[in-house]
């Protein structure tokens, strides 16, 4: 009688319900391969925006004999072929990498989920129509669109961006329009328009939320293609001449990869641990998002 009164009585309280958010947290810290990438990931973004104030040798200047191997001077990393400092050039290249990387994932999430929203909520010819540009983009070489679109307007960081973010958004589109088509027929999707919620709340106040989860790990995974389209770019010439990557790196060095593979080498590994990190981060999103793993 003693438990039951222990267990009844006014101490006894509820456990208190655990947010969505701080379940997702919990169940990303468990991969561990996904700390390691964000680790990686935020060792990354901190030497690329610091490192120009603490390692301050000019990027773009002829410092030493060009292909000096790395350790052979003052300059660690040696150089490339014009004299260039390569630590340099690694430090304020993941400047531009990442800040095109970002900004056209930025993009491509803008523009897929406007049309992919628009098309999953309206349905009917909305939909038939938003799906058939879908299609048309989704079938045009990627690569070569956005070289004709860098070449066309100049080879700016701001065009390359759009350009990556222009021919990327096709499959950030078809997902949230499966989301919305899911969602749309919730109970309280049909609740919020039975006591008089317009279709502008609808879809970014009430559906958009919920189907924010999968769209998270989209736009993460967007980075990293958004970071390999633009060494790609780059890797042909087509990007800013007055700016610094690490895929123009690769390119401005790789006729003289045989004698000195180290102006490839490093910005290559570069590109490799970003881009790894960013999928490593992404695969514990996913794990984090998941209710069925949530659920277990």
């Amino acid at each position: 009688m003693s438990d039951a009164m222990h267990v009844s009585g006014p101490l006894a309280a509820a456990p208190k319900p655990v947010s969505p958010s701080l379940q997702a947290w919990r169940m990303f810290r468990q991969n561990h391969a996904a700390l390691v990438g964000l680790a990686i990931l935020a060792a990354i973004i901190v030497i690329s925006l610091i490192g120009p104030y603490v390692y301050t040798v000019p990027p773009r200047e002829m410092v030493w004999m060009p292909l000096t191997p790395p350790g052979q001077s003052e300059y660690i990393l040696g150089t490339d072929y014009l004299g260039r400092d390569l630590l340099a050039g690694l430090i304020n290249g993941g400047r531009v990498t990442l800040l095109v990387g970002f900004s056209a994932a930025c993009l491509t999430v803008l523009i897929g989920v406007s049309v992919g929203a628009l098309a999953g909520f309206f349905g009917g010819w909305v939909d038939n129509l938003l799906m058939r540009v879908t299609e048309f983009f989704q079938v045009l070489p990627h690569l070569l669109f956005a070289m004709v679109v860098v070449m066309l307007f100049s080879p700016t960081l701001l065009n390359i961006s759009a350009a990556i973010g222009v021919v990327s958004w096709t499959s950030t589109a078809r997902l949230t329009r499966a989301e919305f088509q899911r969602i749309r027929e919730m109970e309280y999707v049909k609740a919020e328009r039975a006591i008089g919620a317009g279709n502008a709340r609808l879809i970014w106040r009430v559906i958009l939320p919920n189907a924010a989860p999968p769209l998270i790990v989209v736009a993460a995974l967007s980075i990293g293609t958004a970071i390999l389209f633009e060494a790609g770019l780059s890797f042909l010439g087509l990007s800013d001449p007055n700016a610094t990557s690490w895929g123009r790196m690769i390119g401005d060095n790789r006729p003289y990869i045989l004698d000195s593979s180290w102006g490839v080498t490093f910005p290559g590994l570069c590109i490799f641990l970003t881009v790894l990190a960013i999928s490593l981060v992404g695969d514990g999103l996913n794990d984090a998002f998941n209710p069925k793993l949530r659920q277990r």
